[in-house]
């Protein structure tokens, strides 16, 4: 029979609807229940698309007897860690307090208050088992020292949540460079990346270098980065048939993923990979972009515009089935012959199907170790020739893989991760200007402000596309929206989406601010109280939403010359100051904000007949010092603007710290002034 999760919309929550578990959604009702019968409630969080939730829930919550225990002892609620990221950070927070590791799936016990007792992540089902017998007795037969331990947790967790108060001095001078020389001793020199496993992309790290190569002239720092997206783009990690990158590479050498692919991953990688292109124009860079942004159209693009969360790791039970060969599999294939050329030899070198390629159980994951040139070359065939025959191989193999049992998909919207995919397709519009990417972004946008936003302004955070359902918005759904809002406006240059931004924010700084810290916690003052109020600040997979949220107000400060949202992003900024040089990686948004604030940033308004032509051409260069505006209008009210609109001449005008250069009238004398001040 069904239990509780009947009726939920998360296809995570829906695979446990069988369950013999007794599992309830987060809801008052099973708190309840857990007050009346004095039990202890075990929160269990994860995802559809995790590898090791699946084996849990074969093993333990699947399994008759283990069940009868949970039934018997607890009161079992399960959460979509991304339909409820607030109720995760919370415990994910009380378990690596307890623990010093975290990760999914997340199984926490708490009192019938909410409050943390024990927890861990995968358990085998026979430690499963005897925890579950342990802690129950524990509970049962010393409440007194349950309650104690609770106590003090919950009270770590209050602790782990103390901001510095921001201190209103100018940033240190070698804060950055300090942050730089640490990081650079963690650096893979080979392989890219961290010099560890597993190896996750963390695009924003990459943004983060990227921009600060620019500024200081680093070419060690250059090299790291495009070192790591070359051996990204060219490893496992990237589905090199398909398109499209899995989580992460769980060795060194980006061989083999752990094969679930995120849309918040691959939406932040186009970003990262056009925003290379700038610095240093590729082929691999351009054919990563618009093989990742097809993937996304193909498989992850809802009708209605906007975007699906995930796609399994696991099909048929197995992980990475989907994705890699076996040797029957691949002596099934009729082989085309090219102008005399096996096309199965120059598959079987060109993707490492050989010692290199091989993984468990006689399957081989497509992955590149060569330029198309040192192949071509190999072969004695042009790069071009070389190239026809790899569309040719991709339009066989494609369909052929198409036919096996695909890996599951998460069809949730998720309104934060959806923005992070506007603002990916404004950028590979602003560098390969493709009007298609420009469509996606501004119809992507469109449908979520007029089906996740009610009509006070609030957003909602997830559901499904005929209806949001996953409750009220975060932090980052504001923050990532209001960027999504500023990217479509310097595409667009439409005027309504720099306001759309500014309409976010200041929702944004009204229900969720923390007035002692000038940061902003991750919950709206108008949702139900968790245990702890939490305030995000590190920077992750996802960029935090404090650090979103203060970028956003330094360019909303700029564009509507409105001080006090520069001084608020300022105060923000200074909360993380004292911590960023020990960890550059938890803090590389924040660190793209103190170059902004740290060194010369220059504003580009353009105005005339030809002011989007010329920005367009600017935009296709790397500028992150750059602020861009740029106007037809003569009847423009942005304040950037005044005073500065002719009708029959394109001007451009350059300012630092409101100070203006002469106007120029040429795109070449614009580059000039911005480049060189």
């Amino acid at each position: 029979m069904p239990n509780h999760l009947l009726g939920q919309t998360s296809p995570y929550l829906l695979q446990h609807v069988n369950n013999p578990v007794n599992w309830y959604p987060w809801c008052e009702e099973a708190w309840e229940k857990a007050r009346r019968e004095n039990k202890l409630v075990l929160v269990s969080i994860g995802y559809s698309a995790c590898h090791w939730c699946h084996v849990m829930e074969h093993e333990s919550f699947e399994n008759e007897a283990t069940a009868q225990l949970m039934n018997n002892h607890y009161v079992c609620i399960k959460v979509d860690r991304e339909e409820r990221p607030d109720i995760d950070q919370v415990y994910m927070a009380a378990v690596q307090l307890m623990t010093g590791q975290g990760g999914w799936p997340l199984n926490c016990f708490a009192l019938p208050d909410g409050r943390p007792l024990y927890g861990g992540t995968y358990f085998p089902n026979h430690v499963w088992n005897d925890l579950l017998v342990k802690l129950h007795d524990f509970y049962t037969n010393d409440p007194v020292k349950a309650h104690q331990y609770a106590t003090e947790l919950t009270t770590g967790l209050h602790r782990s949540e103390a901001i510095s108060l921001p201190v209103d001095e100018p940033f240190r001078t070698d804060l950055l460079p300090t942050l730089i020389d640490r990081w650079k001793k963690n650096f893979d020199p080979t392989e890219g990346g961290p010099n560890r496993a597993p190896k996750f992309p963390l695009p924003n790290n990459y943004e983060f270098l990227l921009h600060y190569q620019s500024v200081k002239q680093d070419d060690s720092i250059l090299e790291h980065v495009l070192l790591t997206l070359d051996k990204m783009a060219m490893g496992g990690i990237y589905d090199q048939l398909g398109g499209g990158f899995a989580r992460y590479s769980v060795d060194t050498i980006w061989k083999v993923p752990h094969f679930e692919k995120m849309l918040y991953d691959n939406a932040q990688l186009v970003s990262l990979y056009s925003k290379a292109y700038r610095v240093a124009p590729s082929t691999l860079y351009r054919e990563t972009v618009q093989q990742t942004l097809a993937f996304i159209d193909r498989e992850l693009l809802a009708p209605e515009g906007v975007c699906y969360s995930a796609l399994d790791a696991d099909s048929e039970g197995v992980e990475g089935k989907f994705y890699t060969w076996t040797e029957e599999e691949l002596s099934a294939i009729s082989w085309p012959t090219i102008n005399g050329i096996n096309t199965e030899l120059i598959f079987r070198d060109y993707y490492s199907i050989h010692e290199k390629g091989l993984w468990e159980h006689g399957r081989f994951i497509p992955l590149r170790s060569e330029s198309n040139q040192a192949v071509a070359d190999r072969h004695a065939i042009t790069v071009d020739q070389l190239n026809s025959m790899l569309t040719t191989l991709r339009e066989l193999l494609l369909p052929i893989r198409n036919q096996r049992i695909r890996p599951g998909l998460d069809n949730k919207i998720l309104l934060s991760w959806n923005a992070l995919m506007i603002s990916a397709w404004c950028d590979a519009f602003d560098t390969f200007r493709d009007e298609i990417y420009l469509h996606r972004a501004e119809q992507c946008a469109t449908w979520l402000l007029k089906h996740f936003r009610k009509t006070n302004g609030a957003l909602l955070h997830a559901g499904v596309t005929y209806q949001a359902s996953g409750g009220p918005g975060f932090l980052e759904d504001y923050a990532l929206l209001a960027q999504a809002c500023i990217a479509l406006y310097r595409s667009t240059l439409s005027e309504k989406w720099i306001h759309e931004a500014r309409s976010l924010t200041d929702y944004a700084l009204t229900h969720f601010n923390d007035p002692d810290s000038s940061c902003c916690y991750y919950t709206s003052d108008q949702d139900p109280k968790l245990v702890t109020r939490k305030t995000e600040l590190h920077d992750n997979v996802l960029p935090a939403s404090n650090s979103v949220l203060a970028k956003v107000l330094f360019q909303l400060g700029h564009y509507f010359s409105e001080s006090s949202y520069l001084k608020r992003s300022q105060r923000m900024l200074q909360c993380v100051a004292a911590d960023m040089a020990n960890y550059g990686s938890a803090y590389s948004n924040w660190a793209q904000l103190l170059l902004w604030f740290t060194e010369p940033f220059r504003e580009l308004v353009i105005t005339g007949p030809a002011s989007k032509n010329y920005l367009r051409t600017i935009q296709q260069q790397y500028l992150p010092q750059v602020l861009t505006a740029a106007t037809t209008d003569i009847n423009c009210k942005l304040p950037l603007f005044q005073d500065r609109i002719l009708v029959q001449e394109t001007r451009c005008f350059v300012c630092t710290d409101h100070t203006c250069l002469a106007p120029v009238t040429t795109i070449e004398e614009a580059l000039e002034q911005l480049l060189n001040g």
